[in-house]
């Protein structure tokens, strides 16, 4: 049972078992600093820095849950043990600082096997370190310039979902507190959901049932392994932005079929499953997917998309808009946002006792939190 979203960003909430420190939370952000999948020294600061600047939950980037499931071949991962430990590092630092740790589990599906965003775009040669065939629901690739792939047999869908299953255990073992699915951005699990990627004729293809079939799958054999009590997370593309794609309706009708398997809050995101679609961006212009889903069907959503200002920030929590804000690029520029969030809003927070003889009066230490595992 969660706690009902009182007006205040800085305040706590429970899910679950989990009690975050407040409602701000570091959206996955892609780092293409990884070699074979392995966190490094990179993701501990990257991380670790957000987690002393004051947010309640840190998330690492998108985590392959297979090697040919990665978008690049320097994305982060976890499709194999030796992968537990170093991300097991991150976590208890981030435990240290009094922030939950979650991680996010995706494959990339047509999208995979691509170059990282400073190298330009379009398909890694095996020379280059990219494979040989990626995976979709249909084989209809995301452009030109993209791999063409491999529609998804039967037991290609089965071998999906126990990727998904095995890395859930390998999180557990790692410390995390949260784990959320990763089906938005014009990945694998998008793919299947949207029309406009996925055109089977079998179960998995036609209904929007269907089509979420394997979503549904995904969330319920990682609630096999992830326990009950810890909090589970989808993040969606609430509308494709194109006509005859997936939509916001869709988005609210897949939010109660997540909801009774087991899955907690949805992270409502949008587009990147059309190359070329018209998104018309401007501050906060994602929220209202957060708050249409949550006010018709009752689950708890997170806003993400342009969101900068602590008033902002505050405005959508105050008004029951999103339950958690989720920002990415601002805590690029500001790994301290949340401290300085406070200021601004005449709040106090705890803070690290290394820096408490530079914090506002009145301000307290911040208390590490076990590892739930």
């Amino acid at each position: 049972m969660s706690t009902p979203s009182p007006a205040n960003l800085l305040s706590p909430i429970t899910i679950g078992s989990v009690t975050l420190a407040n409602r701000i939370v570091v959206s996955p952000m892609c780092e293409y600093s990884s070699e074979d999948g392995f966190a490094s020294d990179w993701h501990l600061v990257h991380l670790g820095s957000r987690a002393v600047g004051g947010a309640g939950l840190v998330f690492t980037e998108a985590t392959a849950v297979a090697a040919e499931g990665r978008i690049s071949p320097q994305d982060l991962g976890i499709w194999k043990d030796e992968h537990i430990a170093p991300l097991g590092r991150i976590v208890t630092f981030l435990h240290s600082q009094g922030a939950r740790a979650g991680i996010q589990l995706a494959h990339a599906g047509r999208k995979a096997s691509t170059q990282v965003p400073w190298l330009g775009e379009g398909t890694v040669a095996p020379e280059a370190g990219g494979w040989t065939e990626v995976v979709a629901p249909s084989a209809i690739p995301f452009s030109a310039t993209y791999p063409q792939p491999r529609e998804l047999d039967l037991d290609g869908i089965a071998r999906v979902r126990l990727t998904f299953r095995d890395a859930a255990i390998r999180a557990d073992r790692a410390g995390f507190d949260v784990i959320e699915i990763h089906a938005a951005h014009g990945y694998l699990l998008q793919e299947f959901l949207s029309p406009v990627s996925n055109d089977r004729s079998d179960a998995y293809g036609g209904s929007l049932e269907n089509r979420a079939r394997l979503l549904l799958e995904v969330a319920d054999t990682i609630r096999e392994v992830w326990p009950r009590e810890r909090p589970l997370f989808v993040r969606i593309s609430a509308t494709d932005w194109v006509d005859n794609g997936w939509a916001l309706e869709d988005s609210v009708r897949l939010a109660a079929l997540l909801r009774d398997h087991g899955v907690d809050l949805i992270d409502a995101s949008s587009g990147g499953n059309v190359a070329g679609a018209q998104i018309p961006m401007g501050p906060g212009y994602q929220t209202p997917f957060a708050e249409a889903i949550r006010n018709q069907t009752g689950i708890l959503t997170g806003a993400v998309g342009m969101i900068t200002d602590p008033a902002q920030a505050a405005h959508i929590v105050r008004t029951g808009q999103a339950d958690l804000v989720f920002m990415a690029r601002e805590f690029l520029r500001d790994p301290y946002w949340p401290l300085h969030a406070a200021a601004a809003l005449g709040e106090t927070v705890a803070w690290p006792t290394q820096y408490l003889r530079a914090a506002p009066r009145g301000a307290t230490a911040r208390k590490p939190i076990g590892n739930t595992s």
